[in-house]
This record gives C-alpha cells, structure tokens and sequence, in this order.
C-alpha cells in the first residue's frame, strides 16, 4: 500500500503535543487497496478496491512512520474482477 502511493503532501506540524514525534512535520499520500470477496465455495468472486490517506509521521531523527489510515472510501465505478 505504500510503494504504491500517489500524490504526496508535505504538512507541517503545527501541534504542539507532536513537537517531539513530528517535529520534521507530516507527509500525507494518497492510496488504494484491494480485499476479495469469497463466494460460498470459497472461491474469490471480486475483488472490493477501497481509497485511502495515509498519514505518516516525520520524527526528529529523520525516520518516518505510518501514523494512521483515514478517509477509507469503497470505491463502487469499477470493482476488479477475478
């Protein structure tokens, strides 16, 4: 999910209880993602492809970490098929 984000933003952090965790500030990329729907036979039906944010976080040290998922939205225009 993340190797294949999009459209990244750079966000300064502007909180001051995350000073210390984010003080290199806040990326935030745009991705999707894909779980299959089994039929009763166990077998993969479609697939359900969701869009996300990803929130991740820039420390001090210069790591970076996935902080938290938000906006998941089912995406209904085009399901995969199997």
């Amino acid at each position: 999910m993340i190797e294949i984000t999009t459209d990244s933003k750079f966000i300064i952090n502007k909180k001051d209880k995350h000073k210390i965790d984010a003080a290199n500030g806040w990326y935030r990329f745009d991705s999707r993602f894909a779980l299959p729907v089994f039929d009763e036979n166990g077998e993969i039906e479609r697939y359900n492809v969701f869009h996300v944010f990803l929130i991740v976080r820039h420390d001090a040290n210069g790591k970076k970490h996935l902080y938290d998922v938000i906006k998941t939205k089912k995406e209904t225009s085009n399901p995969l098929s199997y």
